[in-house]
């Protein structure tokens, strides 16, 4: 072992990967190698001890186990922030984490969080925190059982800013009153200049504190922010004021008015913008408030209640009508139906039955359950959906880099456009109109409506996404979604039902119903797709099973028996021609060119009927095939069956092209093949064999009912198992989107008339300050009316 001389860090860090002593050896032998480096490899707890001298980082140790085959896992957190006032804090905020070894940081200005991925070992929670403090700012690991304490913080917190804005308000008042006339009549000094100076010092001091603290940090880190912009501007005026009025120069204008009337207004759009973020981040809320604290189980023979989080896999819970589920089951006695609408947007109740999952939270119906927990705590889906939303709603879409980039000059930019500002005025017109105007500069600019253009539309579009059944991995994905030009689908399961159906029943010899009873007594015994598929048909019509005696299945393809003491033969029709059945061909060809599969039922020689069965289209598919179409979105489908039945679904749902027999691996060939700089790929599927597909496809939609390695491989998720969610999440993905233009857009041309406007002696002060408090309050409102969104409508 290369011990260091000068051990500078002892690092403890998980290893992924390792199956035998040798790949500890190797990861030793690789780590040692590094200069100033000692490691040793604990392989039966899967990690590695390593003392770090100062010519090694830790980074490189990380990329020396990842360059030998290796992985270190990382960890996901979320921490809540405070003391941000505009996106140059987020900026500032994001660049302290991201310069810490082994972590990964993505602030949100919108929800006032971080998601930070860091790697255990090199870095902690409390590292983070302390270099977010450090920086002038706060944070507090946010957590399940934090939630609601963050929640009354943020609204204690709100309260108390309302109650410095009431009384700041009513300290302004009287200096807002002279102003009419000085406008209209050019008089001046209506208050004594005395009492506007006792009135605006709380004003600037008390209740502007917030803005010089803010200043003071921010400047502190190293970064300015909108506080420096409002401290810089209306300190300004204020203590020209003060020295006027100190003076006894009333030769000279006084401006506690527009200091004091500035603090106020954007202290209201502050107020303001904080109520519509909570608006747009109540998504989360919703789903929170939806799980139930409580639930009914048997234990010792009783019925007991207790708190949801002390159920484990495996209790048995009783949910009576009305209730809402507590957790994610299986029922096991009863019969009801459930609404699953707060999970699926789906507005239509499910039955169930014994052997039926259940999920936390949908509201079960007029039946008593009797159901095993399958899923508890993190494991429920609700807890899965709720992790999804957050997750997205933290990430970062890539439209957002633009307005980064200009938040992380826009201080520093404002501040040398006041200052030029200044001095040309005061050389053009004197000081006054020079102190004046280049206040103005310093009060309109708003680097606060760019930081919110994206990040509050994305929390408002996954929250509707969530709300309608699509859950949103991340806000790229989301913002991909609208430029996909070709969807490729998978067909069973994802066009299909994915489980075989009985579609027709064909009476040649007896009735309908005669002839389903007696295929499905001959198939009861089966444990065959397609006999379960016929007994549970004849069942749910209620027709009375014979037990057949002499039941023997005959190699290749068909069974035999004797039912009232009759001999029966049941198979596919070559079977049954090879053994001397005939009629019915007419039925036989017309069905199966389409698609399905036939059965056929023969006694002395005859066929006395048919059953066709076949994995039946979802009921939504050729609708969401035609909305797709109408979206200009090219669907091909492809699929592993033989062309003829691949031809028939493919007319039934009106999809133009597909491809039949395609294996797993080279469906995502084809997908890689079907991209273009025209627009990008979409795959929708739900198998394991469509996991492949979905990695490579530029966006993928797993089906909700479908495999959870599916679900992992893909950028959303569809709750509910309807091709239509594609649609939908397209559908979202394009108005999210469009919302977002329309702010950036307003951001950006705000800011670009209102900066000249002021610095061209054009714009008074207190009308610069109310403008600014507005804007970021104009696109928090526009994003807010993407809860209009709603799924369905083309």
């Amino acid at each position: 072992m290369n011990a260091p001389s000068e051990p500078r860090l002892q690092l403890d860090l998980p290893i992924d990967g390792m199956t035998c002593a040798a790949c500890a050896a190797r990861i030793e032998g690789v780590l040692n190698r590094l200069p100033d480096v000692g490691a040793s490899v604990n392989f039966a707890a899967e990690r590695v001890s390593v003392a770090v001298g100062p010519q090694t980082t830790p980074v490189q140790i990380v990329e020396a186990i990842e360059g030998a085959g290796f992985s270190v896992p990382q960890r996901r957190v979320k921490f809540a922030l405070s003391g941000m006032t505009c996106a140059a804090c987020a900026a500032r905020i994001e660049k302290v984490l991201n310069c810490l070894p082994g972590v990964q940081g993505v602030v949100n200005f919108a929800n006032e969080t971080a998601a930070v991925q860091l790697t255990p070992g090199i870095s902690d929670e409390q590292a983070i925190i302390d270099a977010v403090r450090a920086a002038g700012f706060g944070a507090d690991l946010l957590q399940g059982a934090t939630r609601e304490d963050d929640k009354r913080r943020r609204l204690a917190q709100w309260q108390a800013e309302f109650r410095r804005f009431l009384i700041s308000a009513v300290l302004t008042l009287p200096l807002i009153a002279q102003m009419p006339a000085m406008f209209v009549g050019g008089i001046h000094d209506l208050v004594p200049r005395g009492v506007q100076l006792l009135l605006a010092t709380p004003v600037q001091f008390w209740v502007g504190w917030r803005f010089y603290s803010g200043a003071w940090k921010s400047l502190r880190g190293g970064a300015a922010n909108m506080d420096v912009l409002v401290a810089l501007g209306t300190s300004m005026a204020y203590l020209w004021s003060v020295v006027v009025t100190l003076g006894g120069r009333h030769d000279l204008h006084v401006y506690f008015e527009a200091s004091a009337t500035i603090i106020t207004l954007v202290l209201l759009g502050k107020l303001l913008e904080a109520r519509a973020k909570a608006r747009a981040g109540e998504a989360i809320e919703a789903l929170v408030r939806l799980q139930p604290q409580s639930a009914r189980i048997e234990r010792d023979g009783q019925v007991v209640e207790v708190p949801v989080a002390q159920l484990h896999t495996g209790d048995v819970f009783l949910v009576r009508a009305g209730d809402a589920m507590p957790v994610d089951g299986v029922v096991i006695d009863g019969e009801s139906s459930a609404s699953e609408a707060m999970l699926t947007g789906e507005s239509m109740p499910v039955d169930k039955r014994a052997g039926d999952r259940v999920f936390a939270a949908t509201i079960n119906g007029s039946g008593l359950l009797r159901c095993r927990a399958c899923g508890v705590g993190e494991a429920t889906l609700l807890a899965g959906i709720i992790r999804m939303v957050a997750q997205a709603q933290g990430s970062k879409a890539p439209v957002q880099r633009l307005a980064d980039r200009i938040a992380a000059i826009f201080v520093p930019t404002v501040c040398a456009i006041a200052l030029a500002t200044l001095l040309f005025w005061w050389w053009r017109g004197g000081f006054e109109v020079a102190l004046v105007n280049a206040v103005a500069v310093l009060v309109i600019a708003c680097p606060c409506a760019l930081g919110l253009a994206v990040p509050t539309a994305i929390m408002v579009g996954t929250g509707r996404g969530a709300a309608a059944g699509i859950l949103v991995k991340n806000a790229e994905a989301l913002e991909r979604a609208e430029h996909v030009k070709v969807l490729v689908v998978d067909k069973t399961g994802t066009l299909t039902i994915g489980r075989p159906q009985l579609t027709d029943v064909v009476g040649l010899a007896a009735d309908e119903s005669e002839v389903l009873r007696l295929a499905a007594s001959l198939e009861q015994g089966s444990a065959h797709p397609l006999a379960f598929a016929v007994v549970d048909a004849a069942r749910q019509r209620g027709l009375a099973l014979s037990v057949p005696t002499g039941l023997q299945a005959v190699a290749g393809g068909g069974i035999s028996g004797a039912i009232d003491g009759i001999d029966h033969v049941l198979g596919s029709p070559r079977f049954m021609r090879e053994h001397g059945v005939v009629g019915g061909e007419d039925h036989i060809g017309a069905l199966a060119d389409a698609g399905k599969t036939v059965i056929v039922l023969g006694s002395r020689g005859a066929a006395i009927g048919l059953v066709a069965v076949a994995d039946a289209l979802r009921d939504g598919a050729p609708a969401a095939i035609a909305r797709l179409a109408d979206a200009g979105v090219r669907v091909v489908m492809l699929t592993g069956d033989n062309v003829h039945t691949a031809r028939a679904v493919a007319r039934e749902a009106g999809i133009a092209e597909f491809e039949a027999e395609v294996l797993p691996a080279d469906k995502a060939r084809r997908v890689v093949a079907l991209k273009s700089p025209a627009g990008l790929v979409g795959m929708a599927g739900d198998g394991i064999n469509d996991a492949p597909a979905l990695a490579a496809a530029d966006v993928s939609f797993a089906v909700g009912s479908g495999a959870d390695v599916a679900m992992e491989a893909a950028d959303m998720t569809l709750v509910k198992s309807d091709l239509g969610g594609v649609a939908d999440a397209i559908d979202l993905s394009r108005a999210t989107l469009s919302k977002i233009r329309q702010n950036l857009f307003f951001a950006f041309v705000y800011n670009a008339l209102g900066i000249p406007l002021a610095a061209l002696g054009l714009l008074n002060p207190v009308i610069a300050g109310a403008a600014m408090a507005m804007s970021s309050v104009s696109v928090v409102s526009n994003s807010l009316l993407l809860r209009r969104w709603k799924p369905g409508i083309r």
